[in-house]
């Protein structure tokens, strides 16, 4: 029996087991094993290990982005006009058939966008490629789902259930964070693209005529938690043009480690100006909490 076989066995088991104290050990035993088979799903096949496949893309910048949805909803128009990478574009589906790679800049920041080829219904038990799409998804930072505004609210259903079945948790904390875009809204009325912009974790935009895209990369930065240190030699300005890209509620020692791994141990103080001290500068210790665009300048032994 094969994996897909047994997935659909413990479905079944499942749905007519009666759920109360006396099933409740039983039912949790159905689960886990239906989360172990639909993990290996995701694990690729032997026979997948071919040279070209394009979805081993080696993690890069300060953070990662997953642009996941159904095909022709607009994707690789969207990775082209957020960053210098060129990825195909059709009106016809399944333009994207590998993971293409592009950088956004933003803030200092070089966030890694990643265009996955068009998912399909049906991709967490592996259909379309479905598998090595939502293994890559589940390595990044935050997801982000491009919905086709003139399909309602089919698409977000079906991608929900697709993405929740293996594991991957919407609008959630870390590991995974997720929002909705809804594209071509351009092609919708102004009541829908109102109803869209004010449903939770949404945004609205329009590739075509290039609407919203600056709030969608001010929301992204936010979902991200990403914060930009700027650092400072005794003597001399503050360098502003080489940021240190950290999480938001990062430390001073943070901020040591990623300049030098050894240089936590020569600390003796720092100086930082900017919005986490009360006044500018303050002498502070390895365990001060630096805000977005503090500037620092560490004293050693």
């Amino acid at each position: 029996m094969g994996i897909l076989e047994k997935i659909s066995e413990i479905e079944k088991e499942i749905a007519r087991t009666q759920k109360n104290k006396a099933t409740e050990y039983h039912l949790g035993l159905l689960k886990a094993k239906l989360a172990k088979y639909r993990a290996q799903l995701l694990e690729p096949s032997k026979s997948a290990s071919s040279k070209g496949e394009g979805f081993d893309v080696m993690k890069s910048g300060d953070a990662r982005v997953a642009l996941i949805g159904f095909p022709s909803v607009g994707k690789s128009t969207f990775l082209s006009l957020m960053t210098s990478t060129a990825s195909e574009a059709a009106s016809y589906e399944f333009t994207t058939l590998t993971c293409i790679p592009g950088v956004i800049e933003y803030k200092g920041a070089n966030i890694q966008l990643l265009d996955l080829p068009g998912i399909i219904e049906g991709a967490a038990q592996g259909k379309g490629r479905g598998r090595q799409v939502i293994a890559v998804a589940r390595t990044a930072d935050v997801v982000i789902m491009m919905l086709d505004a003139t399909k309602g609210e089919v698409q977000r259903s079906l991608l929900e259930k697709e993405l929740e079945s293996v594991g991957i948790r919407l609008n959630k904390h870390k590991p995974n964070i997720y929002f909705k875009v809804y594209n071509k809204i351009d092609q919708i009325s102004m009541e829908e693209v109102d109803r869209l912009a004010r449903k939770p974790n949404s945004v609205v935009i329009s590739c075509g005529m290039k609407l919203n895209l600056d709030y969608l990369l001010e929301l992204l930065w936010e979902y991200l938690a990403l914060t930009c240190i700027y650092t400072k030699k005794r003597g001399q300005r503050p360098d502003f043009t080489d940021a240190i890209i950290l999480r938001k509620g990062a430390s001073v020692e943070h901020v040591c480690h990623r300049i030098h791994r050894s240089l936590a141990s020569q600390f003796k103080y720092a100086l930082v100006w900017g919005t986490s001290t009360k006044y500018s500068p303050q002498r502070v210790g390895l365990t001060h909490t630096m805000e977005h665009e503090d500037v620092i300048q560490i004293v050693k032994k």
